[in-house]
Order: C-alpha cells, then structure tokens, then sequence
C-alpha cells in the first residue's frame, strides 16, 4: 500500500481540532514527527497516561502545555470532563508513555465516545512497538495479528493461545518481563517449534532481537532468566496443513471440560483449534476415562468460571 506524499509543508495544519491521537517515541525521544511536536504545542491540553512520566518527552522538545492524566484507573470519571471539553471547540492530544495510543494503552473508549457524538477525532501516526518487533523479526508481514498481552496465568494463557494457533499469519505480542520464560514455555508447548523473535529495548542503545524457534528461545529464557526492557514476540504462522501439538488440545480440553458438557467442549474446542470434531471427540473420551489429579471430575464445574 502506498500513497503519495502532501506537498503541503503543514503550515497552517499543526492546530489540531478536537481529539487527536499523538503516538510518541517508543524508546529514542528522537523518533517523534515535526507534525507531531507542532500538534503537542498548539493543543489546549495534553491527555497523558502519566503525569510523571510524559513532562520528560514534552520538555525536551520544548513543549509546555497543561497536563491531565488519562489512565484506567481514572477514565470513568475524566472522560465525562474531557467530552464536555471536546464540546466547547477545545483541542486536546492524546498521547501514552510510549507509542501509539490505544494500542494496549488506554484511549478507546473516549475514542468512541467522541465519535458517538460527532465530535472531531483525527490521529498522528508514527513509532509503534508492535509494527517495530514485526519488521525486525524476520517473520512474514503479509498477514499478522496483534494479540496484545496474554493473561497472566498459565492455564487461561494456554487456552488463548489455543484460540489463536490457527490464525494464517504471524502472531505479536507485548509481555512483561518476569513472565518472559512461562509465557514461552507456554507458546512453545501450545503452537509447537514454531520460528520465532524476543525483541526488547527497541530503538534503544541495546536493543536485542533473539530469532529461534519457540522451544528454543523458551529454553535460553528459562536458564538466563528474565532480561531487561520492553519485551515484544513475534511467532511465525502454522505450516500449511499443520496441527496443533498433542499438549495444546489436552490443555484446552481440561480446561473446556473444567466448565462444559463434554459434548460442547468437544464443540468449543474442535472450533477454536479447527480440528475435525471427531478427532478431538476421542481425545476428550481419552482424558475422561482418566483419574482426575487433585481437582473435581471432568465436565463438573469448580466453583465458577475463573475470571481472576
């Protein structure tokens, strides 16, 4: 996809007009537009996700406009505040810590309120964590899937990954650090050796990209130990014709037969894997006719869905 350049020089373009949405650096403050400096300067006010945190950016490009934090801590009560602003004609810039707002950072629900109104809502391109790793990686970038960070814990981590093995196109994903080597454990048992890319402290003086296989990658992790920085995966796609490991359709079946009938976790998951139903059928008889290892029977609830 391409386009042709503006032969505009953005004059008389930096006034935004109401809510836009300013990416910044992720990581060399260098990487930001004149288009957006030129916004950030003449806004009425700046939205930030920490008030801490953003003054560092602004001062070094000699921007010096009022701040509000915008964060999911306090986005119920500000967002009434900021549509009433975006109401009486004010310009306000959005911007996160690092990259592109909305992208696992706050801002999408403000973004919809304000369309929902009719109210003006442009945005600023420029870096972005994800598109950075995805490039870098050495992965195809025809078709990939932004997935974000996966949850926390290793049994709903597993059954998202599930859900997403099938998708035809590379795979990227945002992880802390601390859970750096579970996470690709977990990837390597559920999406099989699949090429992979560690990519951290992008843009940065000591920026790293580790290219392996998953289970290779979650290996060296696991006997070094969490590494420093921003952390950004990107996996390869499945082979065509590729099915999932034997580990991952065990650990969506257990964790299925956990809240559902055998027959609908049969159903939920032969979907979310695309396998043939009769296939993941005798698997789940398999592990029916098994003794159950501390928790209740199979296709028996515990308790409620775990939405911890």
């Amino acid at each position: 996809m391409s386009a042709e350049p503006s032969e505009s020089d953005g004059a008389g373009q930096s006034r935004i007009q109401g809510l836009a949405i300013v990416a910044t650096p992720i990581g060399n403050a260098a990487d930001i537009t004149l288009r957006a400096i030129e916004a950030l300067k003449s806004a009425d006010a700046i939205l930030c996700e920490d008030t801490r945190v953003s003054p560092k950016l602004l001062a070094r490009h000699g921007i010096r406009r009022p701040l509000l934090a915008y964060h999911e801590h306090n986005a119920e009560r500000m967002r009434p505040l900021i549509l009433e602003r975006l109401r009486r004609g004010e310009s306000l810039a959005l911007i996160s810590d690092a990259g592109q707002p909305l992208i696992s950072d706050p801002g999408f629900k403000l973004v919809r309120a304000a369309l929902a109104e009719g109210l003006p809502v442009t945005a600023l391109p420029g870096p972005s964590a994800a598109l950075t790793a995805l490039v870098l990686s050495g992965l195809p970038t025809d078709r990939f899937f932004f997935a974000g960070f996966l949850p926390p814990k290793t049994a709903q981590r597993r059954r998202e990954l599930g859900e997403l093995a099938a998708i035809p196109g590379s795979l990227i994903f945002f992880e802390g650090a601390s859970r750096l080597p579970a996470a690709l454990a977990d990837m390597a048992a559920v999406l099989g050796p699949r090429p992979a890319a560690v990519a951290r402290e992008l843009t940065k003086l000591f920026e790293e990209v580790r290219r392996a296989p998953l289970d290779e990658l979650a290996a060296h992790y696991a006997a070094a130990g969490p590494p420093p920085g921003e952390i950004s995966i990107v996996v390869g796609p499945p082979e065509a014709g590729a099915a999932p490991a034997g580990e991952a359709i065990d650990e969506a079946l257990a964790e299925a037969l956990q809240r559902l009938s055998l027959r609908d976790a049969v159903d939920s998951v032969a979907v979310a894997l695309s396998l043939p139903r009769r296939q993941v059928y005798a698997r789940a008889l398999q592990l029916s006719a098994q003794p159950p290892q501390g928790g209740p029977p199979p296709g028996r609830r515990k308790g409620g869905i775990d939405e911890a």
